[in-house]
């Protein structure tokens, strides 16, 4: 990532959205989220259990699928949802310090221009480059405003 920075702002960008992921306490949400899954298929799998104590295919297959279904209909969405926060609490951040938060949005330009292997978003734990500019073009007017009113 540092060589997509370019600058010191650039860099400022980076730290604050990492720092962000940290304060909102993203990766105990994901914890929380991946303990509950498999808690559910570990309940799923103890009330399908057989006589014999053991599972038949139909049953492996239902609960693969379970987690499957899990992790693609709610731990992928919340990971981008998760980004998406920090990147908006990383702007305020790095303007807090004196950085223009303007400079995330070319951050992340720069990283879309990276080739990366094609992925279909339902499957990344990140939001669509395209995404990640049109969202923090957006925040930026908010982000300015809240900074001059707390100056």
């Amino acid at each position: 990532m540092v060589p997509y920075a370019k600058n010191e702002a650039g860099l400022a960008a980076i730290l604050a959205h990492e720092i962000a992921h940290a304060v909102a306490r993203h990766s105990g949400e994901r914890l929380s989220q991946q303990v509950a899954l498999h808690g559910a298929i570990d309940i799923g799998e103890e009330m399908l259990k057989q006589k014999e104590g053991k599972l038949d295919n139909k049953t492996k297959l239902l609960l693969g699928a379970l987690g499957l279904g899990g992790t693609l209909g709610i731990v992928l969405p919340y990971s981008r949802i998760h980004e998406l926060e920090a990147d908006r609490i990383g702007q305020l951040y790095m303007a807090r310090a004196g950085y223009d938060p303007a400079e995330a949005v070319q951050v992340w330009e720069r990283m879309s221009k990276v080739t990366k292997p094609p992925i279909p978003i339902w499957l990344s734990t990140h939001p669509a480059d395209e995404e990640r500019v049109r969202k923090l073009r957006e925040f930026l007017p908010k982000q300015k405003k809240f900074i001059s009113e707390h100056r």
